[in-house]
């Protein structure tokens, strides 16, 4: 490996030790809470269930009176859920649905396919045990417990849950706010006509929508132009009122590559070289109170780069406690005999075997196979991978929310 380049492992380290949590917090609806990390614990105001629940449809009964199989009761009542019965008379059994709380008096549910009806009596063919067939009051979630602790990233089962034990709003911390613009003058936006050399603009889309993504309030400044000062005038501006300032391309040494030269001179920068492929260019550094970080301007390389450097970076300013994602060890379905001497992400996906396959063009400006991809597959630097052996993957599910 080139001793100038960092391992791609301390690179990332290096990169999630800079990232200054966001303390500010506020008040938002549960409803709208998606994507937000938790400012403090969530504790439950109420019991889960609030009162023994029936598990199923079937008769509650007092088990001290069926002590043996085909035991007549009377049927002393019918508790639909969303209502409560009066309390279980002795030698009675209650007609009682999915959800609805047991009579007191009651301490087991019979499920009806084990019970005959016969007029305004049951009978009961079977012996139930204490507490078959119910949810104790309390069993899940006890009042006071705390059911989402502080630094949780708010995803739909989370919402869910807070929703469940009755919580209309939640404190959250702030927004992460991300200024982003993108450098080139060959660049275009798409629907307008593609002069020689020019490139439609990708970046500006893909990494809008990555951070939006992850909960961040994006202030697109667009397309600036290769000019030294207009690029100094809008990192300052971009400075006013954000957290981090994410650019794509212009971090060369080039002499039409201003974004280097311009953070330099209105803050401060760090130039790495990273033994990762695609994507080993990164520029990290500040202008102001904003972070700094400079993406390669290549399309596949800024995707990839993003997902496995800005992401957790984005994810621990959030205060997030879960910020790397979780790899799958599958097994390999093709060869890599010629590895590179950096650690390689390859764009690949799960094959219907179970097995992990590979785009046949891993080119840097190849965007269709990001598409194609629904991962990555971890290949470590200098290690040939053959057909039949286990290697990392990291699913679009762990990098892509």
């Amino acid at each position: 490996m080139n001793p100038d380049m960092l391992p791609f492992d301390e690179a990332r380290s290096s990169l999630l030790a800079k990232a200054r949590p966001i303390r500010d917090l506020e008040m938002v609806d549960t409803l709208v809470a998606h994507g937000r990390v938790l400012a403090a614990d969530v504790r439950s105001p109420i019991a889960v269930p609030a009162l023994d629940t029936s598990m199923m449809d079937g008769y509650a009964m007092r088990t001290c009176d069926v002590t043996a199989a085909g035991t007549r009761l009377p049927i002393s009542q019918r508790i639909p859920a969303g209502s409560v019965g009066t309390t279980l008379q002795p030698g009675t059994a209650a007609r009682i649905f999915t959800g609805a709380p047991l009579p007191p008096g009651a301490d087991a549910v019979v499920m009806q396919e084990l019970c005959e009806h016969a007029g305004d009596e049951v009978i009961i063919n079977h012996v139930p045990r204490a507490a078959e067939a119910m949810r104790a009051a309390g069993s899940e979630i006890a009042a006071g417990d705390v059911v989402l602790p502080a630094a949780t990233r708010m995803r739909a089962q989370e919402i869910g849950l807070a929703a469940s034990v009755g919580i209309a709003q939640l404190a959250v911390l702030r927004r992460m706010r991300v200024a982003l613009f993108s450098t080139g003058d060959e660049l275009v936006m798409p629907g307008e006509a593609l002069p020689p050399g020019g490139v439609y603009n990708s970046n500006r889309f893909q990494l809008r929508v990555l951070l939006e993504q992850l909960g961040c309030a994006v202030t697109d400044f667009g397309i600036v132009p290769d000019q030294l000062d207009a690029t100094r005038a809008v990192l300052r501006q971009a400075a006013q009122g954000h957290d981090l300032i994410l650019t794509s391309g212009g971090v060369s040494v080039g002499e039409e590559d201003h974004v280097k030269p311009a953070v330099q001179a209105e803050g401060a920068l760090e130039l790495w070289k990273i033994a990762m492929k695609p994507g080993k260019p990164l520029a990290y550094g500040h202008v102001g109170a904003a972070a700094f970080i400079g993406l390669p301007g290549n399309p596949v390389s800024s995707f990839v780069t993003f997902l496995l450097m800005v992401r957790p970076f984005v994810l621990a300013t959030q205060g997030a406690a879960s910020v790397l994602p979780k790899a799958l060890t599958l097994r390999a379905d093709f060869d890599w005999p010629r590895p590179d001497r950096r650690r390689e992400f390859l764009r690949a996906r799960i094959n219907d075997s179970g097995g992990v396959e590979i785009h046949g063009n891993q080119g840097a400006a190849a965007l269709s196979s990001i598409v194609w991809a629904e991962g990555l597959a971890d290949v470590p630097a200098e290690t040939p991978v053959r057909k039949g052996e286990m290697i990392r993957f990291l699913p679009y599910g762990e990098l892509l929310c």
